[in-house]
């Protein structure tokens, strides 16, 4: 979906960083009033990287994913709300067994409303005394976001049983869990 077309059907767009953009992309699409999400890099320092540059560490880009919504139908605190519930708050080394700045869980905000309800529910989520520990997920301003190769996109769709063995042995549902955020995702 074009920029144009996003201002012209009044959609809004939120960048989020969870680890590893595979595992975000399939929670937001069932979400009613998703329009589209696409995985891809920002956060960093060049142009146009790479998946392998990306990995290698050296452009200071984090996988991301990007989710245009329809805000008729569903708020930017509840993509938020759905975020926090499929995150790790509390690392600040990657995500599950993902590791270093590249996995990293951001939330890249696109107008000074959007920071505010993005420092908001941070500070909610803070105070309401669900996690021991610091929440270290960063709000920072978005930058440009460059798509990932097509294998990527939709990678859950393409390959379903390495997807599901890959999630698994990652521990992220564990560690969810354990966490006691991951609830049902439109809560």
């Amino acid at each position: 979906m074009t920029p144009e077309e996003i201002k012209r059907n009044h959609y809004e767009v939120a960048t989020l960083a969870g680890g590893c953009f595979w595992c975000m992309q399939p929670v937001f699409d069932e979400i009613k009033g998703v329009i589209e999400t696409l995985v891809g890099y920002t956060g960093g320092h060049t142009k146009n990287p790479t998946y392998e540059e990306v990995c290698a560490g050296t452009t200071g880009h984090t996988e991301a994913l990007q989710v245009v919504f329809d805000p008729k139908v569903i708020t930017y605190i509840q993509i938020l709300n759905i975020f926090w519930q499929n995150i790790d708050p509390l690392d600040n080394g990657g995500q599950f067994c993902d590791r270093g700045e590249h996995y990293r869980a951001e939330i890249f905000y696109h107008a000074p409303q959007q920071q505010k309800i993005a420092e908001d529910s941070k500070q909610s989520l803070e105070k309401s005394g669900k996690l021991v520990g610091a929440i270290t997920t960063k709000i920072t301003e978005a930058s440009p976001f460059y798509l990932a190769e097509n294998y990527h996109q939709r990678y859950h769709e393409k390959n379903p049983i390495r997807y599901s063995f890959y999630r698994f042995r990652c521990g992220r549902d564990q560690r969810l869990k354990q966490l006691g955020l991951n609830s049902h995702p439109s809560e």
